[in-house]
């Protein structure tokens, strides 16, 4: 039947004025298929992180942005006008919000549990998933029992109990891949059984960034490797299209061993006819992708090949629209469609309006697990004389990350006692994770004076690493921050506004080093490349770094406190690849934060501006932050700071004079 996305509905509209037709472009064969075709409508979320209620925990408040069962109102529509759909997953459910603490840490998992996110996609009838990263977080046990109660299979490729001489001698952990036979209806009606092959991969990073629940148990195969073993295998099996659940983003055309997001290598192997895409938290198809090798983000398509990335915790529904045409005994591919179908829109005075209903039986299936979460969350552990907040995080020295290394810095200094590096110098390195950019204007930290709860701590420190230390001179210590200051964009001294922040740069990558001290010149280039790689070797951003009030000299030593994932080479920091670790705690970075303010009691993590800009005479730069940072622009040391208006996308702008 005709897809018709001019039609309006309750759901999609939602009685907000905005046109159907300016929300959902028509697909390029809205006509009916023929007698021999049929039109198969696949959707796709991912990078859910158990937003299942359209719910902010951390800022204990409703939230119109996010939550599977507001995607779910856009399933429902599909399914009502689509003769032929399927629903699958695209990995990373299991971890990311506090629901998925408190399940982890508090409630457990036992055989026999159920976990709200898998009865939450057992609700609305997925019919596959794979494993993203952040499954492996609170380990292989939890992981197991957790999708033991999926009523849809969970497929997983490159991730082995037992590597065998090519991948399909492996013993995987998962089924690498699952053949569904699916009834289909075509153009005149008639019902037909094909069989879609669905294959899952997962950025073979986990072994680093996990290592301590996967090391001696599982190891990881590069993606494209282990595509290319089984994708013919799929076809020896009888397998008439094939779709690869890809939690991997859109990166470099060209193809690298071990490459973490490799989507676009993977879509040129024969076989593969579409691909769901995600682990970045972004949208495809976006102009974000405009000049990426191989994908035309206009068609959304990589290599000619349909693909979808439905952003995150629920905000966009990934489409792609196959119409396949039977040839003798075989179904292919002739023609598709794709779009990312959002749960809400910002207007241009920046309030969110929402384009969907919460579908009540996706709430109600997990209502006893939301009121718990609820009450985890509010517990007080503590309190704090100074606020909290994160607005400032990437231009100064910030109240939101000094807690964090605090907290670092007194857990590895008790660690450290009776070891052959007691003694040492212990330095504390910490990134602001809520620090706007993709996640938003509202995309912050921001706790009061009073009391500290779980919630407050949980967005201090979003993701359940656990804590790290490891042993660098003094000359990595620099190069761990030059790698940070990658976040900033060259300036010319003597220039007015120019624009501070890399966009490219993710904020987790912004590592602050407490228990030093130094300037950042921004008029120098940067030493490193968003990824890690040399750009210019001897560019000298960071000055003045001192230690005690000291020169730090190169052949000096120190103990960095810091989590697994940038100890084991996450971002790739000089001195933090995996072979400086002295020390692998087994506590989490938030469980130490909150024993760290229970044992304070009360807490003045205030910033001491132990970092700023180098002055550059008749310069000045600008950034964009959270509209609330005008609020706490008085809290700011170290840095000459003016509001000078709105910036774009529901951002405040503002102006830091470096003189």
């Amino acid at each position: 039947m005709p897809i018709d996305h001019t039609k309006l509905n309750r759901r999609t509209l939602l009685g907000t004025g905005v046109a159907a037709s300016s929300l959902f472009a028509l697909h390029p064969f809205s006509a009916n298929a023929a007698g021999n075709q049929a039109h198969l409508r696949i959707m796709e979320t991912t990078d859910l992180h158990v937003h299942v209620m359209p719910y902010d925990y951390y800022g204990d408040r409703p939230a119109d942005t996010v939550g599977l069962a507001s995607t779910a109102a856009i399933i429902e529509d599909i399914r009502a006008e689509s003769t032929n759909a399927m629903l699958v997953d695209n990995g990373d459910f299991l971890q990311g919000n506090p629901m998925g603490d408190y399940i982890a840490y508090e409630r457990g998992m036992k055989e026999g549990d159920m976990h709200p996110i898998i009865t939450a996609m057992n609700t609305l009838g997925y019919e596959a998933s794979t494993l993203g990263n952040h499954e492996f977080n609170y380990g292989l046990d939890f992981l197991m029992k957790s999708i033991a109660g999926a009523n849809f299979p969970v497929v997983s490729a490159n991730i082995a109990k037992e590597m065998g001489a090519n991948p399909r001698d492996d013993k995987t952990l998962l089924p690498p891949y699952v053949l569904i036979d699916k009834q289909i209806t075509d153009g005149s009606g008639e019902a037909h059984t094909i069989k879609i092959g669905l294959i899952g991969f997962v950025p073979p990073q986990v072994m680093g960034w996990d290592r301590r629940h996967l090391e001696g148990k599982v190891n990881a195969r590069d993606i494209v490797e282990t595509a290319k073993a089984y994708v013919p295998e799929m076809k020896e099996k009888g397998a008439d299209i094939i779709i690869a659940l890809s939690h991997s983003g859109i990166g470099s055309a060209n193809h690298t061993d071990g490459m973490e997001n490799a989507s676009v290598p993977l879509a040129e192997i024969d076989g593969i006819d579409a691909l769901m895409t995600g682990h970045s938290h972004l949208v495809f198809p976006s102009e974000k992708y405009a000049d990426f090798a191989g994908v035309d983000a206009a068609q959304g398509t990589i290599h000619g090949k349909p693909a979808a990335m439905g952003g995150f915790w629920g905000s966009h529904l990934g489409v792609i629209d196959l119409m396949l045409e039977k040839s003798g005994n075989e179904w292919q591919v002739v023609t598709s469609s794709v779009e990312a179908r959002p749960i809400s829109q910002r207007g241009e005075d920046r309030k969110i309006t929402p384009l969907v209903e919460s579908v009540a039986s996706v709430e109600a299936s997990i209502a006893d697990e939301h009121a718990a979460t609820l009450e985890y969350v509010r517990r007080s552990v503590g309190q704090t004389e100074a606020p909290l907040h994160s607005y400032f995080a990437l231009v100064a020295d910030d109240p939101s990350v000094q807690i964090v290394s605090q907290a670092q810095t007194w857990y590895i200094t008790e660690m450290m006692q009776g070891t052959e590096w007691e003694g040492l110098p212990i330095l504390s390195a910490a990134a602001p994770f809520k620090a706007g950019g993709r996640g938003g204007p509202e995309y912050y930290t921001d706790v009061p004076v009073g009391d500290v709860a779980i919630k407050n701590v949980s967005d201090l420190y979003l993701y359940p690493n656990t804590v790290r230390a490891v042993k660098v001179t003094g000359a990595q210590v620099k190069d761990w921050l030059e790698r940070s200051a990658g976040m900033f964009n060259q300036i010319t001294a003597g220039q007015a506004d120019q624009v501070l922040l890399n966009p490219d740069f993710p904020s987790y990558n912004f590592d602050v080093i407490d228990g030093v001290t130094y300037q950042v010149d921004l008029s120098q280039p940067s030493k490193f490349d968003s990824k890690g790689g040399a750009l210019n070797p001897d560019a000298n951003r960071i000055v003045d770094l001192q230690y005690n009030g000291a020169p730090v000299t190169p052949d000096m030593t120190f103990v960095v406190a810091t989590n697994n994932y940038r100890a084991s080479g996450g971002g790739s920091f000089p001195g933090a690849m995996g072979d400086t670790i002295i020390f692998e705690g087994p506590d989490t970075n938030r469980d130490v934060i909150v024993r760290y303010i229970v044992e304070q009691g009360t807490i003045n993590p205030r910033a001491d501006a132990n970092w700023r800009f180098k002055s550059l005479p008749d310069t000045s730069v600008l950034f964009d932050t959270g509209p609330k940072a005008k609020e706490r622009i008085a809290d700011v040391k170290g840095v000459n700071l003016a509001a000078v208006g709105d910036g774009p996308d529901g951002f405040a702008r503002f102006r830091i004079t470096l003189d």
